[in-house]
C-alpha cells in the first residue's frame, strides 16, 4: 500500500526532468503541478527558466498540461501567458483531472508523465492513474494554509522510504 506513494524518480527541481529524460521512458506527455513545483505559490508568473523548460519540452513534442488545486483565477492567470492548457480545483489525488490530461493530450497511460512536490497528492494520484510520477523538491519551504498539514505526513512516508533505502535525498 505504501508504495502508491513512491515516485518512480525523484529528482532536486524540474529543470532536472529534460526532454532527454523524459524520452528515456517513452514520454510524450507531462501533467504538472504549478505550486512550489514550477513556481513557489505565491508567485503569480512563470519565471524565464520556466518558460524556456516549457519551451523545451513542447520543441521536443513534449506536451504540457498544469493540474493544480487552486482556483482557476490562480491557474489561469499563469497558464493562458504560456499557451499552456491546465485543470484548476483538480482535487488531486482524485484521478478525474489526471486522466482528463492524458485524454486532452490524446495520449496512452504509458505516454504520461506527472510531475509535482507533493507525495499525497501529485504523486499518489499520479500512481494511482498508473502514470510515470517524478518529485521534485520543494521550491520554498513554506506553504500555503492546507498543505502544511500534507507536509507532516509527507515527512514521515519520506522518511520510511529513506530508511527503507528507496530514497536517497536529504530534507
Amino acid at each position: 500500500m505504501l508504495k502508491r506513494f513512491l515516485p518512480n524518480d525523484y529528482v532536486e527541481s524540474i529543470h532536472n526532468v529534460t526532454p532527454e529524460m523524459l524520452k528515456q521512458h517513452n514520454i510524450k506527455g507531462v501533467i504538472t503541478d504549478l505550486d512550489n513545483t514550477l513556481v513557489a505559490w505565491d508567485e503569480p508568473d512563470a519565471t524565464q527558466e520556466v518558460i524556456e523548460w516549457i519551451q523545451s519540452l513542447q520543441s521536443h513534442d513534449i506536451q504540457v498540461v498544469i493540474i493544480s488545486n487552486n482556483n482557476e483565477e490562480r491557474v489561469s492567470t499563469f497558464s493562458s501567458p504560456l499557451n499552456v492548457s491546465f485543470i484548476s480545483k483538480a482535487r488531486k489525488p482524485m484521478q478525474k483531472a489526471f486522466n482528463k490530461a492524458r485524454t486532452d493530450m490524446g495520449l496512452n497511460r504509458n505516454d504520461v508523465a506527472v510531475v509535482g512536490d507533493q507525495v499525497l497528492t501529485d504523486v499518489f494520484g499520479g500512481n494511482r492513474s498508473k502514470y510515470y510520477t517524478i518529485l521534485v523538491v520543494p521550491i520554498v519551504k513554506t506553504d500555503g494554509f492546507f498543505t502544511r498539514f500534507n507536509r507532516i505526513v509527507e515527512r514521515r512516508l519520506l522518511k520510511y522510504f529513506r530508511r527503507k533505502g528507496y530514497l536517497h535525498w536529504e530534507d
